[in-house]
C-alpha cells in the first residue's frame, strides 16, 4: 500500500509537496516510522507515481499513476496483478532508480546463482552506470538482498512482515531453490495481461527507438530493457504475444513473418494515446 499511500499525498492539483516526507507529522500522515516514509517516498519516484519535475519544488503525480490509484480508478489497492507487472516494468524495464533491478533482470546471464555470485558482476555493473561514485560492497549487497527478497521471500521468516508476501512475489518470476541459491522462471507469465505487454513493448520502443517504423523480434525477445527479457517470457510465449498485437492495438502495431524475418509494425499513431487504452484493458 506504499504507492497509495504516497498517491494520495497529493493535492487537488496533483502536486505532492516534499515536506510531506520530512516534516514532524510525516510518520503520522503515512502511518509508519520515519525510515519507511523515506521508502515510501523512493519506491514512488521509481514506480513513477511521482516524478520530480523542478529540483526545488513539489512532486507531481504522473497520468499512470492517477489512472491506476485514484479513488475509482483501475486499481487504487494494487489487488490486480497488473499494477505488480506495471511497478516491476518501472523497476526492471526502465531501471529508474533502481540500477541493480534493471541489472539483475537485463544483464545477470546466469539461471541460477548466489548472491555472492551476482554481487561482483553488479559492482563491476554499478562501477559504469555510476562512474565517480564510490559504492560500498556492503552498501550493494544490501541493496541486492533488497532486489531479491522483493520477489522471493526468505523462508522461515522471523517476523510476520517478513513472511508476508511481498508486491512483485506473485509475479513468479524469481525464487529460491534452496537456501541461498536463487533461479530466474522463464516461460509464459499467466497473470501477464497482453495489453500490458503491448503497453511495455510501446514504452521501449518510444525510449529505444521512437523514430524506426519496425522492431525485430530477437529485439522483443532479447533486447536488455524489452519486455521479453524484463518479463522473462521464452521465445514461445513472446511469439504468443506479438501475434495478437494487430488484434488489441487496432492493427496500430502488427506481426509479420516474411522471408524468415520476423518484425513487428507501426503505423502512423499517437503513442501516448493508445497506451492509455491499453493500460485500461490491462485491467479488464
Amino acid at each position: 500500500m506504499w504507492l497509495k499511500k504516497a498517491f494520495d499525498r497529493a493535492d487537488a492539483e496533483g502536486r505532492v509537496s516534499r515536506d510531506i516526507f520530512s516534516d514532524d507529522s510525516a510518520i503520522a500522515k503515512f502511518g509508519v516510522g520515519r525510515n519507511m516514509v523515506g521508502s515510501i517516498r523512493h519506491w514512488a519516484l521509481a514506480c513513477d507515481v511521482i516524478r520530480e519535475t523542478d529540483p526545488k519544488g513539489p512532486f507531481t503525480l504522473t497520468e499512470t499513476a492517477r489512472a491506476i490509484f485514484s479513488d475509482g480508478g483501475l486499481d487504487p489497492f494494487s489487488e490486480n496483478p497488473a499494477t505488480a507487472w506495471y511497478a516491476h516494468w518501472c523497476l526492471a524495464g526502465r531501471g529508474t532508480r533502481a540500477t541493480t533491478w534493471f541489472w539483475l533482470f537485463n544483464a545477470l546471464s546466469a539461471q541460477t546463482f548466489t548472491r555472492e555470485e551476482a554481487l561482483g558482476p553488479l559492482s563491476e555493473y554499478a562501477e559504469i552506470a555510476a562512474p565517480g561514485k564510490k559504492l560500498s560492497r556492503s552498501t550493494l549487497a544490501r541493496d541486492l538482498d533488497t532486489c531479491l527478497r522483493g520477489y522471493a521471500p526468505r523462508a522461515g521468516a522471523a517476523t510476520a512482515e517478513e513472511a508476508a508476501e511481498p508486491m512483485l512475489g506473485e509475479l513468479g518470476l524469481l525464487q529460491e531453490e534452496r537456501k541461498g541459491v536463487f533461479s530466474f522462471r522463464r516461460g509464459p507469465k499467466a497473470t501477464l495481461p497482453d495489453a500490458l505487454f503491448a503497453w511495455a513493448l510501446l514504452d521501449f520502443w518510444d525510449r529505444t527507438a521512437p523514430g524506426e517504423t519496425s522492431m525485430t523480434f530477437e529485439t522483443v525477445a532479447y533486447a536488455p530493457g524489452a519486455p521479453g527479457r524484463v518479463f522473462k517470457l521464452d521465445e514461445d510465449s513472446v511469439a504468443e504475444r506479438l501475434f495478437a498485437l494487430g488484434e488489441i492495438t487496432g492493427d496500430r502495431l502488427r506481426w509479420t513473418d516474411t522471408a524468415g524475418l520476423r518484425q513487428i509494425h507501426r503505423t502512423d499513431f499517437d503513442p501516448a494515446r493508445l497506451k492509455v487504452r491499453l493500460l485500461g484493458d490491462a485491467y479488464v
